[in-house]
């Protein structure tokens, strides 16, 4: 069988190969460059492809992991959330405080995670609701809440007791996985099924790419964009835990420059930064590749300030990479 693509006569399979790549160019690209990646680095350090290293690796982005499936809803609706780091911050810091207070380590851990989803509603309500570019109102938040995290911490770490479940989540394995991991991997495979198969999914696509269709359909789009916001900080807030159990400590510290490693990671796998286009499974490339990159640089021994610098110009070639060329690319499918 074969069919017209573009003036020409090919087959019904190139056809579909076509296609696929047209929908799924970004994801290949960054696939191929976790390849390059770890074969670079495999030959500049004897240990970068070890067990032991890869599950470290593992452990330490799932954090950034968990956010930047969250975050892929955020900006595939034409939004971002810049408060994603200090919501880190706090929610470790809170967990400390709650803790140390002698508040059980379950209550301790469903009220941080139920300040990360205030969080993410009060951003949801005034970008969607108020109608305040949500750039601004998280910007905004970004800082109010990096200053509640040092205010309650008077700039110092809290010690957290590992002894409970909740440690658990930050220092255990399961057949010698770290659990930090397990859960990563878990919310990945949700969200892909929720984004993908799901009208919510749709609904959040639809969001982003023709609002106004969206809302003449039925769709509360309020409540769509409102609802992306509080995964986002629910999402940050269960970094937060994870951070703080896996360090053993709460502080206003952590989490500075967090969304910037996030926001990377999302656009690199192909989500477009405004709107429209998402790919939870092109995320997790990303989160991948940008912790695998970080790690090959340390042991190659190259100074860690190079890896900000990395991750920057990293984001600007993928902003560059998907606005120009893959754009074109996918304007030119069947």
């Amino acid at each position: 069988m074969s069919e017209a693509v573009n003036g020409r006569v090919v087959t019904t399979r190139s056809a579909r190969a076509h296609a696929f790549l047209g929908m799924h160019v970004q994801t290949v690209a960054i696939a191929v460059m976790l390849l390059v990646v770890l074969v670079v680095f495999a030959f500049a350090a004897d240990t970068f492809l070890s067990a032991g290293n890869v599950l470290s690796v593992l452990r330490q982005n799932s954090p950034a992991l968990i956010v930047a499936v969250a975050m892929t809803f955020v900006i595939t609706a034409a939004g971002i959330d810049l408060s994603v780091g200090s919501v880190l911050a706090l929610s470790g810091a809170l967990l400390g405080i709650l803790l140390s207070a002698g508040v059980s380590p379950t209550a301790a851990f469903f009220i941080v995670i139920a300040m990360g989803a205030a969080i993410g509603g009060f951003n949801g309500w005034f970008s969607c609701y108020q109608g305040i570019p949500a750039f601004i109102v998280t910007l905004a938040t970004l800082g109010i809440i990096r200053g509640v995290a040092l205010r309650s911490t008077n700039g110092y770490s809290i010690s957290i007791p590992k002894d409970n479940w909740v440690g658990f989540l930050g220092q255990g394995r399961i057949a010698g996985i770290p659990l930090q991991a397990l859960i990563a991997i878990a919310v990945a495979v949700a969200a892909w099924v929720v984004f993908t198969k799901t009208p919510f999914g749709q609904y959040v696509v639809g969001l982003g790419s023709n609002k106004e269709s969206l809302r003449r359909a039925g769709v509360n789009v309020r409540l769509v964009g409102l609802v992306v916001f509080v995964l986002a900080g629910v999402a940050a807030a269960l970094a937060g835990v994870l951070v703080a159990m896996r360090l053993g400590s709460g502080s206003s510290n952590q989490g500075i420059g967090f969304e910037l490693t996030v926001i990377t990671a999302v656009v690199l796998g192909g989500t477009d930064l405004f709107g429209g286009r998402g790919s939870v499974l092109g995320t997790v490339l990303g989160v991948l590749t940008l912790g695998f990159i970080e790690n090959g640089l340390q042991l190659a021994h190259v100074s860690p300030f190079y890896v900000q610098i990395v991750q920057g110009a990293i984001l600007l070639a993928a902003i560059l990479a998907n606005t120009k060329l893959f754009a074109r690319f996918t304007a030119a499918k069947p």
